[in-house]
């Protein structure tokens, strides 16, 4: 019973994951190339192909550091044709979908050491799968928040329902962008 219910746990995290990834690809497909590259908007001036990037970044770091059980989120790639190419990001995204799903029969009874700067220091405390996955996925929808932030300030409109928002968020209170 247990391992079913961790199992199914497991499931329904990599689908919300992939769900939310799925709205980054409706983005992307909705906007131009400029757009994704805008970096006129402050107070930080990045662009939405930088936050694209560095969402994926989280991602790649966890695929990256789980066969040696040693994820570290300050050894990011940074792929700047992440940033520039959205195309690159879409089919990025893909296949990162594909690895996540892979994860669903494989087992994860164990502890996993992830590395992180808190302001202070490099420190590496111990997760789940789950748990790093969970983490992920709220990390993209706070970048998400910002892509709206930045369609916003350039005036362009759109409608992704949940895009940026956490799913705890009164309905009445999110329309996404």
């Amino acid at each position: 019973m247990y391992i079913t219910s961790i199992k199914f746990m497991k499931r329904l995290i990599i689908s919300s994951v992939n769900h939310n990834l799925n709205n980054a690809i409706a983005l992307l497909k909705a906007i131009d190339s400029n757009t994704y590259q805008d970096t006129s908007v402050g107070p930080y001036y990045s662009s939405i192909g930088s936050h694209i990037r560095h969402t994926l970044d989280f991602f790649d770091c966890i695929i990256s550091g789980l066969d040696s059980n040693d994820i570290d989120l300050t050894a990011r790639k940074r792929d700047e044709i992440l940033s520039s190419d959205k195309n690159a990001a879409i089919d990025h995204i893909f296949e990162l979908q594909e690895t996540l799903l892979s994860y669903v029969d494989v087992s994860t009874d164990y502890l996993i050491h992830v590395t992180d700067n808190m302001g202070q220091g490099k420190v590496t405390v111990n997760y789940t799968l789950e748990s790093i996955l969970s983490h992920a996925n709220s990390h993209a929808v706070h970048h998400y928040a910002t892509i709206g932030y930045i369609l916003d300030h350039l005036g362009i409109e759109m409608k992704i329902p949940g895009f940026g928002y956490n799913p705890t968020t009164p309905i009445n209170k999110r329309e996404g962008i």
